[in-house]
């Protein structure tokens, strides 16, 4: 008789609890970078203290992103692309040679000379 009543269940396989009324704590995530310029991103609650490095997936140790160590370690805030390419062009040459792509697009020209 138990064999019949244990028939189309698999014990311990699927919980017959529901997730219904569960509340998740309040979490906050924290990126880390490590020298390859890998970005891990990992959750943590909100009162728990977050470690200053983790272990990247490739082995190195990567520290928190705009950390104080991430700043002393660099000498200097960290800059994005944008920051980089107007070190290299200014906006009116940006404005140009965006203008003159997108004629190149539009007459069906090859982009990559």
């Amino acid at each position: 008789m138990a064999e019949r009543s244990l028939r189309g269940r698999s014990i311990g396989a699927k919980s017959l609890e529901s997730d219904e009324g569960v509340v998740l704590a309040a979490r906050r995530e924290v990126t880390y970078v490590c020298p390859e310029g890998h970005r891990t991103i990992v959750p943590f609650a909100i009162q728990a203290a977050a470690p200053s490095t983790w272990i990247c997936h490739c082995g190195k140790t990567g520290i928190q992103e705009n950390s104080e160590e991430d700043l002393l370690e660099s000498g200097k805030p960290k800059r994005s692309h944008y920051d980089m390419l107007l070190e290299r062009r200014s906006e009116e040459e940006l404005k140009e040679l965006l203008a003159s792509r997108l004629e190149r697009h539009a007459s069906g020209e090859d982009l990559l000379d």
